[in-house]
Formats: C-alpha cells, structure tokens, sequence
C-alpha cells in the first residue's frame, strides 16, 4: 500500500501481521537511492513483531523529489504516526543505518530501540579503506570492466546489471557465492536515483565530523551495531558509533560480508532475535 506524507510524497510500504507484544519495527533501506530490500530481515522477527518495510521518497516504487535528510526523517516520523505507533524499533541497514541513528537523536521519544546494521560512523576516513577493500575482491579485468561501464552515459539493460554485479560483487565476503548474490541485487528491475544519491552524499559528507559524533551521543535508546567482520566497510568505522552511543552493544559476526543475513543467517537472527526480544 502507499502512504501519502508532506508534500504529497507517496511512499510504498509493506506491512507485517500484528504481533501479540504490540511492538513494531522498521526496517530502512540503504544506498543512497535504492529501494527496499529488507523482507528477508524482517521475516526474521515478524513473528516478535509487526514489521514495516517502504521505499524511500523518490526512490523505488516511491514518488517525489530528490530528498534531503530532513525529509527523510520526517518521511518516518510521519510513517510512525500514520500507523499509530507511540514507539518503534528502528533498523537501518547501510545507509539506512545512518538515516536510523539521525532519527533516533532527533526523535529520542518516538524510537524504543535502533538496531545499526553494517553502518560507519562519523566522518569520510573509512571511504579510504572501503575503497580498498572492495578493489582487491574484483581481479584487474573487473575493476576494469566496472569502470567503463560507469563512465558510459547511457547503459543497455545488459550492461547495467553487469555494472551494478561488479560494483555490489565485493560487498560479499564469500568469494563463491558473491558473484550470484551480487547478479540477483543486480537484476532488480528498478532505477537507481543517482540525483538522490549525490545529493544525500554531499550532505552527509560535508556535516562537521564533530556533528556526527554529537548526533551519535545524543541516542537515548538501546542500541545494537551489528557488523560483518568481512563487510568492506571497516569494523573500526562502526565500532565507533559503539563507543559514542550511550548504551551501545557491538556485534561482529565472523565471515559475514554487508548482508550479514546472508552470509551468517543463524548468527545475524539470534542477535537479532535477542535485542528485540529485550526490548518487546
């Protein structure tokens, strides 16, 4: 179903079946850009709670213009509201994680836990490691490839699969199953907003780091980060958001690349399970 918020911005959600705890969780998508990926995760808990899953304005099956934080945030203050939740979990996945832990300082009394999953903190210094981690998974001949098809300004619908598979491919910390992993994310028949992408980017990137770290202490809820230890997004970058947060728990799984659920589904789920289940 869709639901309409300020400007009249429809946003697509999917909603579980109602839980007997009366709690909720939401569950925000990455990118910048993107759409919602996330109903295998919410599966995972859907039985401990009702769970709600939507597209970003502008992004997926969403309307409107090209957001910015704000309008993020308010999209899910004015979601909370719509489907009469005092307070909810927040999970946030990727940049997601970082949309969740905005909210959660900014609406301190709408938020009964937030749960930061394959996140970074403040500040751009992990982009240096990121960047390098994920070239050694891809051979010379992919790194290659993946920037030639980058480069080109309009891609067939067989070249833009290719492109997003090698850009997602080193995501994966399992070197035998990321290429399939990587093609199935690949072939989602939808546009990235590459607008929304650049424009969140440049926002977050250019806060003061001091800002960021501010925000992280200004979290009044339980917090869980949870992290992949062969995410190539570098532990250290979440294990931050961890030490700043006031009541912070840090949770690396071993072998699990970006999508922990993935690659360390029984580890991911009894983390998982056992903060909501604390919390609901």
């Amino acid at each position: 179903m869709t639901v309409t918020v300020a400007e009249g911005v429809d946003l697509w959600t999917s909603s579980g079946p109602p839980a007997a705890s009366g709690a909720a969780m939401v569950l925000v998508h990455g990118g910048p850009g993107l759409w919602d990926y996330l109903a295998p995760v919410a599966g995972l808990a859907d039985d401990l709670v009702v769970t709600h899953r939507f597209d970003q304005r502008g992004c997926g099956h969403s309307s409107g213009p090209v957001p910015s934080m704000t309008d993020l945030l308010d999209d899910l203050e004015a979601l909370r509201v719509h489907w009469g939740h005092e307070r909810w979990i927040v999970l946030g996945h990727s940049f997601g994680a970082t949309v969740g832990l905005a909210y959660a300082a900014r609406f301190p009394d709408s938020v009964q836990g937030l749960v930061h999953c394959s996140g970074v903190g403040p500040g751009t210094s992990w982009k240096t490691d990121h960047r390098a981690a994920s070239a050694a998974r891809l051979t010379a001949w992919q790194r290659m490839r993946r920037d030639l098809l980058g480069q080109l300004e309009h891609r067939t619908w067989a070249e833009e699969v290719e492109w997003r598979a090698l850009s997602w491919l080193p995501d994966f910390a399992d070197p035998d199953r990321a290429s399939a992993w990587a093609h199935e994310d690949a072939r989602v028949h939808l546009t990235i907003n590459w607008d929304a992408n650049r424009a969140l980017n440049a926002e977050v990137d250019g806060e003061p780091e001091s800002l960021q770290r501010d925000r992280c202490r200004a979290v009044r809820c339980p917090t869980l980060v949870i992290h992949g230890d062969g995410d190539p997004r570098p532990t250290w970058s979440a294990a931050e958001v961890a030490d700043l947060v006031p009541d912070a728990e840090l949770v690396v799984i071993p072998g699990a690349g970006h999508d922990p659920w993935r690659e360390r589904p029984e580890e991911f789920r009894a983390h998982l399970r056992a903060f909501v289940s604390g919390l609901s």
